[in-house]
């Protein structure tokens, strides 16, 4: 399988959003990557509803949403009202995971579940044949930018261990620091999906970068 590649709207241009979707949309990027952060989960507030339902409006790629919030299970009905592709959660906010879960699929949407660097993949032992993709923060969350934490790379090595021994059709995905020198060796460590902010929206070719992310 190709990877795939869901650019971060976070590293957008807040003032020209329209521009950039149109971007999205000619490229050959998979999804669009939103981060929405609630300044008590993480030390950030990025956007909420009225500007994903603006984009959803105009953008043509399927919606991947992570919420870096407390108590997101109050927002699946309004996530999925959205045509929302993707709903993601982190084991780190939800206390009953497994129910949020459900009720995400309940809801239409693909769920995905998002552990913070210092969460262990053995976290998701009992709930990996139920999610659609494991989403693994290789920074700290809340901030874009960040330095890539090294040891993401053996961290999907054990995900990917742990999907393909349980049966999982789960896909990994990595959010941070994800540039020309980290992207081949955590595709090569068995990352499905590339998630890049600043790396895509902060270079002269976006189109150009997303097409090189593709080919890895």
């Amino acid at each position: 399988m190709a990877t795939m590649v869901s650019p971060s709207l976070l590293a957008a241009d807040f003032l020209h959003l329209d521009k950039d979707i149109d971007m999205i949309n000619r490229s050959e990027a998979d999804w669009l990557h939103l981060d929405v952060m609630d300044g008590v989960f993480v030390p950030n507030i990025s956007f909420g509803f009225p500007v994903i339902e603006a984009l959803a409006k105009k953008c043509q790629k399927p919606l991947d949403v992570h919420y870096m919030i407390v108590h997101p299970e109050h927002y699946i009905q309004r996530t999925a009202q959205l045509g929302a592709m993707m709903m993601n959660v982190h084991v780190e906010a939800c206390t009953h995971l497994h129910r949020t879960v459900q009720e995400i699929h309940q809801a239409g949407m693909k769920a995905g579940v998002t552990l913070n660097p210092a969460s262990p993949v053995s976290l998701l032992e009992d709930i990996i044949c139920d999610v659609d993709m494991v989403l693994l923060m290789s920074v700290n969350p809340g901030f874009g930018g960040q330095k890539f934490i090294e040891n993401t790379i053996q961290k999907v090595q054990r995900l990917r261990k742990l999907i393909d021994e349980s049966g999982s059709k789960a896909l990994i995905e990595i959010d941070g620091g994800v540039q020309e020198e980290t992207a081949p060796r955590l595709v090569k460590a068995g990352a499905d999906v590339l998630v890049a902010g600043s790396y895509v929206f902060g270079s002269k070719n976006p189109e150009q970068v997303i097409s090189s992310l593709k080919a890895l």
